[in-house]
């Protein structure tokens, strides 16, 4: 197993990551309070794919008292968005409509050309601009949400940026984030940058204002970072939600813009077809008398395990976890199952992202 903010591999250990990464556990306590201040209990939470965070009970605290609160999440361009990328944002828009909580949202486009080998600039600025277009349709409020590009907006950045730099030893960011002597400077002073939208917050509003980052784990190093220097710096730690990654198509770690079988939030219905029918790893057996006989494993099985994330409807999905386990479902037919998910979960981003254009102007700070 690797995990980082740029690779990961293997087989992941939720456990033995949040041993790893000092996080702490979302207990019913915690799920108890969200669904209280919220109305309801999102179906991530419910199915443990945000599992753990860190400081969220203090977000919690500041919701109840009625003061106010930020979210602050991410999008370094470098290809198209898919629907991992999109598991946290879709997160991220429910919390925004329960708490009514302003939202920035970083793009740093610095980041890519800086740690990903034939990433050009002039690429990042197109998927920069394409990029965007899907955060919008996402559904986010344009009131109360505000796009900070790291190039466009370096004067509102920069001065910050150096603050944390000035307190970042280039020991602690090799220790936290691997870099080596020959690693281009360029990567040391990226991780400071993703320190400041976390601080935006409380420079914006003129008062500490708290806020927090609903993330998949391997970006918490980062804010691990941050709350070392956010008290020195007079700003309160931010806080993290986290949560589990969307497997890869194949199976194992999770999807990535490099694995040509990615579903993209562009795809037409017949290549999210090809795509899943092709290439999601089944936990079926090899021959249909045999699954018949024994079902299928649904622990293993990329079809299903998708259905957590995207099938709000707990009674379906138990019924399709019942009947691909007793066999009385093949594999051919719970992927049909999950085709006809995607495809409407992206049907109506793709009508709203036709309209998308028509609104930067709205979102950019």
């Amino acid at each position: 197993m690797k995990v980082t903010p740029w690779e990961v591999s293997g087989d992941v250990d939720y456990d033995k990551l949040v041993k790893q990464f000092g996080v702490k556990r979302i207990d019913a306590k915690m799920r108890a309070r969200l669904k209280k201040l919220a109305g309801e209990e999102h179906h991530m939470l419910r199915r443990d794919i945000f599992f753990s965070h860190m400081y969220f009970d203090k977000i919690l605290d500041a919701v109840e008292k009625g003061e106010p609160v930020y979210m602050y999440t991410g999008r370094a361009p470098s290809g198209p968005v898919h629907l991992g990328h999109a598991v946290p944002w879709l997160f991220a828009k429910w919390l925004q409509d329960a708490f009514g909580c302003k939202l920035i949202f970083q793009i740093p486009d610095e980041e890519k050309p800086m740690f990903k080998k034939g990433c050009s600039w002039d690429d990042v600025a197109k998927w920069t601009d394409d990029n965007i277009l899907d955060i919008i349709a996402i559904g986010f409020d344009p009131e109360k949400t505000k796009i900070v590009i790291d190039t466009k907006h370096a004067s509102l950045m920069y001065k910050t940026a150096c603050r944390v730099a000035e307190k970042t030893t280039a020991s602690t960011a090799k220790a936290l984030f691997g870099f080596t002597d020959s690693d281009n400077v360029g990567k040391y002073f990226y991780s400071c940058m993703q320190s400041v939208p976390a601080f935006l917050p409380s420079i914006l509003e003129g008062k500490r204002t708290p806020c927090f980052i609903p993330c998949a784990i391997d970006q918490d190093v980062h804010f691990r970072l941050t709350r070392d220097v956010a008290e020195k710096l007079g700003y309160p730690k931010p806080s993290t939600l986290l949560c589990r990654f969307l497997p890869g198509l194949g199976g194992a770690g999770k999807l990535s813009s490099s694995e040509g079988a990615m579903i993209t939030m562009t795809d037409d219905p017949k290549t999210v077809r090809k795509k899943i029918m092709k290439y999601a790893f089944s936990g079926g057996k090899e021959t249909v008398e045999e699954h018949r006989e024994k079902g299928g494993d649904t622990s293993v099985d990329v079809s299903y395990q998708w259905l957590t994330f995207f099938e709000k409807d707990d009674k379906k999905l138990a019924r399709v976890k019942k009947e691909y386990e007793s066999g009385k479902m093949l594999s051919g037919e719970i992927k049909q199952i999950l085709v006809d998910k995607v495809n409407e979960l992206l049907a109506a981003h793709q009508e709203r992202r036709e309209k998308a254009a028509k609104l930067v102007e709205q979102f950019i700070l």
